[in-house]
């Protein structure tokens, strides 16, 4: 058994970096946007690196889980999400800006979702056992 307030604690961070990517990527309107300016690029380091944050973040509710938890939760490719953060920070000087965008403008809403839900069922068993 794994602690459930504490995957859910991770859970939290990884929805406020997920809300803050979505945030960020408001003003993107296609790769292009982080390729043309140098303030584009900057906007694409920063949202790598929140990435990179919630890939990890995802690989320790995994390991923490024995990879089951994630596992029962299949509409988000949790497997893809963890593969992103392996990507940018590996081989980082050969992001795809397009894939970047991608990733922004498809699975950021069905990740944030995923993970309030998950979130919310942990606390629910943490309340019930502490009954």
């Amino acid at each position: 058994m794994y602690d459930y307030e504490l995957v859910a604690e991770i859970l939290t961070q990884i929805e406020t970096a997920v809300t803050t990517l979505i945030e960020r990527f408001s003003s993107i309107s296609s790769a292009s946007d982080f390729t043309d300016s140098t303030e584009g690029i900057e906007k694409l380091d920063a949202i790598c690196m929140l990435l990179i944050a919630t890939g990890e973040s995802l690989k320790k509710v995994d390991k923490m889980t024995d990879e089951k938890l994630l596992a029962t939760y299949p509409e988000v490719d949790w497997k893809g999400v963890k593969g992103m953060r392996d990507i940018i920070s590996h081989h980082y000087f050969d992001i795809d800006a397009d894939e970047i965008f991608w990733v922004g403008t498809h699975q950021l809403k069905p990740l944030l979702i995923s993970s309030q839900k998950i979130a919310k069922h942990l606390r629910e068993k943490t309340s019930q056992e502490n009954k």
